[in-house]
């Protein structure tokens, strides 16, 4: 049990009573970015620019708690008492103490943005579940994530409200945990702009540059298929190893570049590259910066993006901003997302995979228009639209709580 401390933070109330005071957990922020990260970052983004609401961050961690500042918007506060990551998720995971309040103030709502949401005292709580992969797979997922299904169950159950990235998710999760389907809402993520680079870099059907950002292609390679995410079983990357022993046949000039981060399960890609007739063609540059990461996504001929299962996808919608075809699987929320802005195929089926790979790299005007529906997609999806859905839900969530509050 965490001892709570002796006075909370300091926080005036709003002067407007329309507005409310909204505490996010920044944590993700924290250390390399991942998925969870580019949605804490751009929800805070377009928070922040929301003039009925007072945003605030805080992060459960002990070590880099200090680092939040300088990764929020200016408009976004940050001010805390020091929470011990390891002895809080202890008592969270068995109790409703303590209160979150007692680190970071007063607030009308408080949202746990990577599958786990605080305790509180008086506050509305909404937590986001980005994806079921533990559900639906948790032969997929390590030790941590399998705690996930636990701490969501609570959290329902103690009367918090449910985020999801999409309806896919959204209708998962009702069926997975038996929410009141009004208690859960679906709104979709914008779009990641790496720092340093654009979001539309040649436009629909624009010239592509034809070597990649000092990549190290190998000789007389000029093009190439790019994966992005780090390397875990539902990204299914050995699938694409093999897809890509076909493409390496039918395009001499076209290599593999697969960028990420080892996570999980990163002995099956090795083995997969390392018996792949294609070795040689196939580049790990490992996890990128954000400036090469932007240059390197702009600079593809095409990306494969190969998941058995996904609740969102930045990727393909980054690529289609970017002007880049897209290759995908029709799996999750996928379709959802990237509508006719992409190829879709089967999860799993290799063959598909590859013959998709190469219709895309042989070009034409076919693939001009799918990049043109793609580049038009992706226009519908920004940070704004997110905020002002996100907004409603916290209004809803508090209205509850106080409706509760009163029947008490």
């Amino acid at each position: 049990m965490c001892k709570a401390p002796r006075v909370p933070p300091e926080r005036s109330a709003p002067a407007d009573p329309a507005r409310l005071a909204v505490a996010l957990d920044a944590t993700p922020l924290l250390g390399r970015p991942t998925g969870v990260g580019a949605f804490c970052a751009g929800a805070l983004g377009g928070l922040a620019t929301r003039s009925d609401l007072d945003v605030s961050a805080f992060a459960i961690s002990w070590r880099r708690r200090r680092d939040i500042p300088d990764l929020v918007p200016p408009r976004v506060s940050s001010r805390q008492r020091t929470m011990l990551a390891r002895p809080l998720r202890l008592s969270w995971a068995h109790s409703s103490l303590p209160p979150v309040e007692w680190f970071i103030g007063s607030h009308q709502v408080v949202h746990g943005t990577n599958f786990v949401v605080p305790p509180t005292r008086r506050a509305a709580r909404v937590v986001t579940v980005h994806d079921l992969t533990v559900v639906r797979f948790p032969e997929m997922c390590d030790r941590p994530t399998l705690e996930y299904p636990a701490l969501i169950r609570r959290a329902v159950a103690d009367g918090a409200w449910v985020h999801t990235p999409s309806e896919f998710v959204a209708a998962e999760v009702i069926a997975a945990f038996g929410v009141d389907p009004g208690r859960v809402r679906a709104v979709h993520h914008g779009i990641p702009v790496p720092a340093g680079g654009s979001v539309d870099p040649a436009g629909p059907g624009g010239d592509r540059p034809a070597t990649g950002p000092g990549l190290g292609l190998p000789d007389g390679m000029s093009r190439y298929v790019l994966a992005i995410g780090t390397v875990e079983p539902r990204k299914d990357y050995p699938s694409l190893v093999e897809a890509f022993t076909s493409v390496s046949r039918a395009h001499p000039e076209v290599a593999l570049v697969i960028v990420g981060a080892d996570g999980w399960g990163a002995e099956r890609l090795a083995d997969a590259i390392a018996a792949s007739p294609a070795r040689d063609r196939i580049l790990r540059p490992g996890y990128l910066d954000d400036t090469t990461l932007a240059v390197t996504l702009e600079q593809a001929a095409v990306l494969a993006y190969p998941s058995v299962y996904e609740g969102f996808g930045f990727p393909p919608l980054q690529a289609m901003a970017a002007g880049v075809p897209v290759v995908t699987t029709k799996v999750g929320a996928i379709p959802e997302v990237v509508g006719d802005g992409a190829v879709l195929v089967d999860g799993g089926d290799s063959h598909a995979l590859a013959e998709a790979l190469v219709g895309v790299l042989d070009g034409g005007p076919d693939i001009e228009a799918l990049v043109a529906r793609g580049h038009r997609r992706a226009a519908g999806f920004s940070w704004s639209r997110c905020a002002e859905g996100l907004d409603r839900l916290y209004r809803d969530a508090w209205a509850e709580r106080q409706l509760v509050g009163r029947r008490r």
